[in-house]
């Protein structure tokens, strides 16, 4: 990711895709100026900055050093002042921090090696009654990575992820078909990947 930072806005899907889990994001949970957000796995922020032009704050959270150093630069010139970023290493030990009425994370789970854990970290940092909102694959054959050491997971069959957000704390949970990837798969050809958003809330 930190080698792709430079270069990963100009893929058309990636902004397409942001704004699509902004809309269904803000319908699910109606975004207000007071919320307090935590994007997980922000990336480059294509989703974090739409966040943070309906909400009050935004910290951005990511592994990737380069994927932050370039939102830091487009938050700049947006004067996007509502916005920090932070690095964060799970795999070092780096634990989540903070407390927020909102916490997000889009195509980030399957890299993510021990999902309950996670979370569990997410639930710990919601406010009581607070909304954690998940957008990944669903199940798929390993066609859209391909050969990539950073995914552990293959998408996720929901009713399997429903099951894993009780366990963290989380009630009221649904999910939906948020949107579509189509994407050049190995082989030749394209394949299209069906990408859910799923919602939960912390009980009060």
């Amino acid at each position: 990711f930190d080698l792709a930072a430079a270069t990963w806005d100009e893929e058309p899907r990636h902004v397409e895709r942001a704004a699509t889990l902004f809309r269904a994001i803000d319908a699910e949970v109606g975004l207000t100026a007071e919320m307090d957000v935590l994007d997980f796995g922000c990336g480059t922020g294509l989703l974090t900055l739409q966040l943070a032009s309906e909400t009050g704050r935004v910290v951005a959270v990511d592994r990737s050093q380069e994927m932050l150093d370039v939102l830091r630069g487009k938050a700049e010139a947006c004067r996007a002042d509502n916005v920090s970023t932070r690095a964060i290493d799970l795999d070092a030990g780096d634990t989540l921090d903070g407390a927020y009425d909102l916490v997000v994370s889009t195509m980030t789970l399957h890299h993510i090696a021990a999902p309950l854990t996670l979370l569990a970290q997410f639930a710990r940092v919601l406010k009581p009654g607070g909304n954690l909102c998940v957008a990944d694959l669903d199940s798929e054959d390993g066609s859209f990575h391909g050969e990539n050491p950073t995914v552990f997971h293959n998408g996720f069959d929901r009713a399997a992820l429903r099951e894993l957000m009780s366990q963290a704390g989380f009630g009221e949970i649904r999910d939906r078909t948020a949107g579509e990837i189509v994407k050049a798969v190995a082989g030749g050809g394209e394949r299209t990947f069906t990408v859910f958003l799923m919602t939960g809330r912390r009980a009060p």
